[in-house]
């Protein structure tokens, strides 16, 4: 697809601006970062040969980008059932739809406990329950217990909407020059070079009440699959990012703004500013502050 074609699939231009509306993603993922577009964007190249993507989610960035790339998008994540529903939504979409409107037929508390507890047997039934529980869950989470890799999020007291053609239609276009997979984040950087775009969106680690990192933490939202991102592989992934820059491969990433992040990134440009959060605990404890700091890291090349 061209990039022209991509814009007649993104949707309708600005007048004033001449950008192109993105895409909503199908999928609300905690974290998603549709509101913060107008904050990363801007660091973007306007020309992108290949883009690139490993803590995937909702997608809010790369469908915003999607005009911007000449070549493919490497999109990835380490959670299973999240990429199932992405490749359903690119290959499988005539197989999808008659699932999706038997969950909209079937919607009540009590089947989204039954959904829960089931097993999907397929590709494309994972593909289906993932999008109908991260649809009625609580606030949208997807958690995943440690031990047995169950999702253990409770009914949100919502209804399935389900999935418009239209949306499936376009989301589809667009992912026609993507390869999706289940991947870790070492894997799926290896094979960048100049020219390409990579763009980090890792789950933010918990805020700890303690400097000493060993005190029970205020929130624990990075269990988004059963093995959770930990402070080693934020690590790891700033000495990527530091071989990016040394390949000349252009990249920006989202993360909380603490003096962990800044020290790991001493020589990158850090923008920080505030931003609103709600998630909070079932309990109804609040787990992060209103305004919770934010940092957008620009490599450099």
């Amino acid at each position: 697809m061209k990039r022209s074609d991509l814009g007649r699939v993104l949707g309708s231009k600005h007048a004033a601006t001449d950008e192109i509306t993105p895409l909503k993603p199908f999928i609300r993922w905690v974290g998603g970062k549709s509101r913060l577009l107008s904050r990363i964007l801007p660091h973007v190249p306007t020309e992108i040969q290949n883009y690139y993507e490993p803590f995937l989610g909702g997608g809010a960035v790369f469908l915003a980008c999607a005009p911007r790339v000449a070549g493919r998008a490497h999109l990835a994540d380490l959670n299973e059932h999240l990429v199932a529903a992405w490749v359903a939504m690119r290959d499988y979409q005539s197989d999808l739809r008659p699932r999706l409107d038997w969950y909209l037929a079937n919607d009540s508390k009590d089947f989204y406990y039954e959904v829960r507890s089931s097993v999907p047997e397929n590709h494309i039934e994972k593909a289906a329950r993932f999008l109908y529980l991260n649809s009625v869950s609580w606030n949208h989470l997807w958690r995943e217990n440690s031990r047995t890799g169950a999702m253990n999020v409770p009914w949100g007291d919502r209804c399935f909407k389900g999935i418009s053609d239209s949306t499936m239609t376009s989301i589809g276009e667009v992912l026609a020059r993507a390869d999706i997979y289940a991947a870790d984040f070492r894997a799926v950087l290896q094979t960048a070079t100049r020219g390409d775009f990579v763009y980090l969106d890792p789950p933010y680690l918990p805020v700890f009440t303690r400097p000493d990192l060993e005190k029970e933490p205020t929130a624990k939202f990075n269990k988004y699959t059963a093995k959770t991102f930990e402070m080693a592989d934020l690590f790891e992934l700033a000495e990527i990012c530091s071989d990016l820059s040394k390949r000349g491969v252009r990249w920006v990433m989202s993360n909380r703004d603490n003096e962990a992040v800044s020290s790991l990134f001493p020589d990158s440009e850090i923008i920080r500013f505030t931003t609103h959060r709600s998630l909070a605990a079932q309990s109804k404890r609040e787990v992060e502050a209103h305004l919770s700091p934010e940092a957008i890291i620009l490599g450099k090349i």
